[in-house]
C-alpha cells in the first residue's frame, strides 16, 4: 500500500542509484527488475512525499549536473500541472470527447491484452496486476494504441488513469496528446521495433508489427492560454481546519486546530487496485496529522466534521484541475475555505506557458538559486532517514 514511511524507504534505496539514473532510466527490464528508476511516482503524485523533499535528498548526495536529468523528470509532472492551469478547457473536452466515443470491441480486446503484439500485451497485463508501468512502456504502448491499432486515444487515457497508481488527470491526458502529436504541433511519437527490442534487452522485437510511418492526429482544435490566476495567501482567523484529499495529502503551511481526509468508500471511475492504495494513502495521512478519515457524502460529512471541531474556516491545498476541483467548488460554495499554493508549484507553473524547454532551461537557477531554497519550506514532514 501506498504510505509516507514506504516512499521514505523507497527513497533512501534509490538514492545511491540516483548519480547513475541518466544513464539507465530508459530501459524497461520488467516488473522485477526496477532498480535503474525510483518508483517514487505514486507517492509524489499524492504528496506523501514532496518534490521539495526528493530534491532536497538528491541534490544532498550529488552535483546538480550529476542528477540534473532525474530532477528534470520530476519536473516534468510539475510542468504538466502547470500547463493544464492555463488551459482548463483540455481537460473539459477530453471527458466530453471521452462520453461520445463508443468503447469497441477492438478497445476491450486491446485493453484484455488480446492484441497479439506481445509486448503491448504484456505491457496491458503489468498495468492491471501492478498498477504500474516504466515511462518508456508508456509511450511505446499509448504510440502502438493511437497509430497501429488506431483506436481512440481518450478510450487509451482513460484506461491508463483508471489502473495507474500515480495516475493523474494533467499528466496522463497531455502525455497522450503529446504522443498522438496534439500537444506540440506536428510533433507526435512513433514506438519503433527497434528502439523496443533495444531497451527492453530483447525481451520484445515486435519487428514488422508496428505503424512506424504513421503521421500525426489531425488537430482539430487549438486552446489559448488562460492566465495563471494563484490565490494570494492569507492567514485565516479562528479555529482553522486543514482538509485533504488524495490529490495532496502534504503537511498544511500553519498550525491547525484539527485535520480530516475525505476519500469515498467506493469510486467506479478508478480500478479496485488504485481505489484500495488511495484509501490506504488517505489513512495514512490522517493517521499521521492526527485527524479522521471522512468517507460521507462530500459536503455534509464536511460540515459535520467542522461543527464537531467547532471550526470557523478551512484551508485546503490548491485545487487543480481534474475530479477534485468541481467537488472543491461545490464546497467552497458552503463553507469558508482559505487556499494555499505549494511554493514548489508558485515558483514552477508561471514557466509551464509553451512546451517543457522553457521551464527546463530555468531549473539550473532554480535549484541553484534563490527560487529552490524558497520553495522548501513547505518541507514540513519528519526527516528523511
Amino acid at each position: 500500500m501506498i504510505t509516507r514511511a514506504e516512499a521514505v524507504t523507497r527513497l533512501n534505496a534509490f538514492l545511491p542509484r540516483a548519480g547513475k539514473y541518466a544513464s539507465a532510466r530508459n530501459y524497461d527490464l520488467g516488473p522485477k527488475q526496477r532498480e535503474n528508476v525510483s518508483m517514487l511516482s505514486p507517492y509524489i503524485r499524492h504528496r506523501l512525499i514532496l518534490e521539495d523533499e526528493v530534491a532536497l535528498a538528491v541534490l544532498g548526495k550529488f552535483a546538480f549536473s550529476t542528477v540534473e536529468k532525474f530532477l528534470q523528470e520530476v519536473a516534468w509532472r510539475t510542468y504538466w500541472k502547470g500547463w493544464l492551469e492555463m488551459r482548463p478547457d483540455v481537460w473539459t473536452c477530453y471527458l466530453d470527447e471521452l462520453a461520445e466515443t463508443p468503447v469497441t470491441a477492438e478497445c476491450i480486446a486491446a485493453k484484455e491484452g488480446r492484441t497479439g503484439i506481445a509486448c503491448f500485451d504484456s505491457w496491458c497485463r503489468e498495468l492491471v496486476e501492478t498498477g504500474y508501468l516504466h515511462n518508456h512502456a508508456r509511450m511505446w504502448f499509448a504510440s502502438i494504441w493511437i497509430f497501429t491499432l488506431r483506436l481512440p486515444w481518450q478510450v487509451g487515457a482513460d484506461f491508463f488513469l483508471r489502473h495507474l497508481l500515480d495516475g493523474d488527470p494533467a499528466s496522463n491526458t497531455l502525455s497522450w496528446r503529446w504522443v498522438a502529436g496534439l500537444h506540440t504541433r506536428g510533433k507526435h511519437y512513433l514506438a519503433r521495433a527497434e528502439n523496443i527490442a533495444h531497451y527492453t534487452n530483447g525481451r520484445f522485437d515486435p519487428t514488422g508489427q508496428l505503424n512506424e510511418k504513421a503521421e500525426p492526429l489531425p488537430l482539430d482544435r487549438e486552446f489559448p492560454r488562460k492566465p495563471l490566476l494563484l490565490p494570494d495567501w492569507k492567514v485565516p482567523v479562528g479555529k482553522v481546519g486543514h482538509l485533504l484529499v488524495a490529490d495532496d495529502l502534504g503537511p498544511p503551511p500553519l498550525e491547525v486546530h484539527a485535520s480530516a481526509v475525505w476519500h469515498p468508500l467506493n469510486a467506479t471511475d478508478i480500478s479496485p487496485l488504485v481505489h484500495a492504495a488511495r484509501s490506504a494513502a488517505c489513512d495514512d495521512a490522517a493517521a499521521r496529522a492526527g485527524g479522521q478519515r471522512l468517507s460521507g457524502e462530500w459536503i455534509s460529512s464536511v460540515q459535520t466534521w467542522m461543527q464537531r471541531e467547532s471550526l470557523d474556516s478551512l484551508i485546503v491545498a490548491y485545487p487543480t484541475v481534474g475530479p477534485w476541483k468541481p467537488l472543491f467548488d461545490a464546497l467552497a460554495a458552503e463553507v469558508p475555505i482559505t487556499v494555499f499554493t505549494r511554493s514548489w508549484d508558485r515558483a514552477l507553473w508561471p514557466d509551464a506557458t509553451a512546451g517543457f524547454f522553457r521551464m527546463r532551461e530555468k531549473l539550473p537557477a532554480f535549484f541553484c538559486g534563490r527560487g529552490y531554497k524558497s520553495s522548501t519550506k513547505d518541507c514540513a514532514q519528519p526527516p528523511i532517514s
